[in-house]
């Protein structure tokens, strides 16, 4: 795939290697954009990780962004945090396999890192394989999506 617009974003606990995994979205032809959510330098204190992740499930679901890797102290609040957006389909994943069939298997919009539980340059480098895959909505996996998105339909029809 490529012209991907992307999203990286952290609070305080990721902000290291989101400054390094923006600077390798920049560096890859296969990314169109990226935009920095946060945090930032000036805003380390202020800047959490719900509102970061809540931001880039909206922005991915508004269709303003296509993907979006996130960071925070572990992964896991990121990721919690981005799957309350309808829609959005968010996983922590620090291993390759688990990268890979986050796209495959369950067309995931968001990646996300924790950075007290992964080297940076497992990070850096998952995060260039994750890039890589695309779904196939005609894989066995697309009725396992649908199923997820029909019962969040019918969730937030009630």
């Amino acid at each position: 795939m490529s012209g991907l617009r992307m999203l990286v974003g952290s609070d305080s606990a990721g902000y290291d290697y989101k400054q390094a995994l923006l600077a390798d979205l920049q560096a890859d032809e296969r990314v169109a954009s990226v935009v920095d959510l946060g945090a930032t330098a000036e805003s380390l204190d202020s800047c959490t990780y719900t509102s970061v992740a809540t931001r880039a499930g909206e922005l991915i679901m508004a269709g303003e962004a296509d993907r979006a890797i996130l960071v925070c102290g572990t992964g896991i609040g990121v990721s919690i945090a981005a799957n309350k957006v309808p829609g959005i389909r968010a996983t922590v994943a620090h291993d390759s396999f688990s990268v890979e069939r986050s796209i495959l298997s369950n067309d995931c919009q968001i990646l996300t890192f924790g950075q007290r539980v992964i080297g940076l340059q497992l990070a850096r480098r998952l995060a260039k394989e994750w890039l890589g895959y695309t779904f196939d909505p005609s894989s066995h996996s697309k009725a396992n999506v649908d199923e997820i998105v029909s019962y969040e339909a019918a969730v937030a029809a009630e």
